[in-house]
């Protein structure tokens, strides 16, 4: 095959991809149009046509080597056994209820040169389908079949008119059959190399038929082999939501919290042990077979936090207090962690909240002690300045003029505590050490 490409390559010295009129070329040739109902084998085409060097890559390929051949004029036959046209299987692609299809589009009419070219029998083909979508606009949806029937006596290899009746079937909610019409018109147009828009429009709309029947994987399926076709925009963002909805129903699937209680059981044992790694795999485990659970998330915290992944920590002690705002334990694992960190004014805040939960937990109490011991005021001043309330309270023009006042005339401080929404802003101020703190 190689001598056969040098043979190629001294008859011409550009690369005949490169034509502009590649496509039209091959599709003229009733020995390489079959070809082009592969879509891995157009991408080649593609690659080939916009980087000249692709053609050294793909040349062992029997079907480029024939295209080679009949685009040079090179005869390349005994290079060609065993060379194969079948389509491959369609490639799978990494992907909200999908919307139903949208009604057959009016397509633009046929200028007089392209009106010439058709047959009669075609003419009166297009005729009946553009009554038949005016029917289908009027939800005449019967009179639209009809229509659509009879065009495709007239023409039966235009994928369109299948695909509008795939439509109609849809709005009927004959899923079934909108399903049917679609692979027929499929099935023809790869027959007769349809344009592959219209294949990718067949297969979503067959995607789109198996969500209303709940069948999300079947039409995950359709809806990747769409995108093989073409990379329609709508079809990427139905594809990606039903990669969604099959993610959380497994996820759901997945939920079983005896299995749940089973695993923090295991991880408890690992963590009075000390295998703080295998008591977080434990964990981890019974997070996804019961991700509603405080617990789980405040057990891993406290591993994380004794591997000193105190980030990881924080984030699970965050997770906990989200899914239990009254869990205690949540605060005071957060408590620590922020401790570890050397975020004494942060932890004092956890270990303040977990006193409101309950005002005798010694644990609270001790820890928020000794944040507070740890604490100087520059530090609490600092905290305070990053308080998304207190750089409100800060930037707001008449408070700011109050602390001015404040700042030449003492006295001016009984007047304004008089207004109740002045007073607890400026309690605020003076809680964060910012105004007014006096330590005797």
């Amino acid at each position: 095959m190689e001598n056969a490409y040098s043979q190629a390559g001294n008859k011409a010295f550009f690369n005949p991809f490169a034509d502009p009129k590649l496509m039209d070329r091959i599709q003229k040739s009733p020995k390489l149009r079959s070809y082009l109902s592969d879509p891995d084998f157009r991408l080649k085409l593609q690659m080939m046509q916009q980087d000249p060097s692709k053609l050294g890559q793909f040349i062992q390929d029997p079907r480029v080597m024939a295209c080679v051949s009949e685009l040079l004029g090179v005869n390349l036959d005994d290079a060609m056994n065993g060379a194969g046209g079948d389509a491959q299987d369609d490639k799978m692609e990494t992907d909200a209820a999908a919307s139903p299809p949208p009604p057959p589009k009016e397509e633009p009419k046929p200028s007089a040169s392209a009106d010439q070219s058709l047959t009669e029998e075609e003419k009166k083909a297009n005729a009946l389908k553009e009554q038949g979508n005016s029917a289908y606009k009027a939800k005449q949806f019967d009179q639209a079949i009809e229509l659509y029937k009879q065009a495709m006596e007239l023409a039966p290899t235009n994928v369109s008119l299948y695909t509008n009746t795939a439509a109609v079937r849809f709005e009927q909610q004959r899923y079934e059959d909108c399903i049917a019409e679609c692979q027929k018109g499929i099935e023809i147009g790869r027959e007769n190399n349809a344009d592959f828009k219209l294949i990718a429009k067949a297969l979503a709309r067959i995607a789109n038929a198996y969500v209303k029947l709940g069948n999300l994987r079947e039409a995950k399926r359709y809806f990747d082999k769409s995108l093989s076709e073409h990379r329609a925009p709508d079809v990427i963002k139905r594809a990606q939501e039903i990669e969604r909805q099959l993610k959380q129903l497994e996820e759901q699937a997945y939920i079983n919290p005896e299995l749940a209680e089973e695993e923090k059981a295991k991880g408890n044992e690992q963590f009075s042990n000390g295998k703080f790694p295998d008591a977080i795999r434990h964990y981890s485990e019974a997070i996804r077979r019961n991700p509603d659970d405080p617990r789980l998330y405040s057990n891993r915290a406290a591993c994380y936090t004794k591997l000193m992944e105190f980030n990881m920590a924080l984030k699970d002690c965050d997770t906990c207090i989200k899914k239990d705002p009254k869990f205690i334990k949540g605060y005071l694992r957060k408590g620590a962690c922020l401790m570890a960190m050397k975020e004494n004014v942060k932890a004092a805040e956890a270990y303040r909240k977990a006193l409101e939960i309950d005002e005798n937990c010694q644990e609270a109490k001790e820890g928020y002690m000794q944040a507070e011991l740890g604490t100087n005021d520059e530090q609490r001043r600092q905290a305070a300045l990053n308080d998304p309330e207190v750089q409100d309270i800060l930037s707001d023009p008449a408070m700011q003029m109050i602390l001015g006042q404040m700042q030449k005339d003492p006295k001016a401080v009984a007047e304004h505590l008089q207004n109740p929404q002045v007073r607890t802003k400026l309690q605020k101020l003076i809680d964060a050490g910012i105004v007014g703190l006096h330590r005797g």
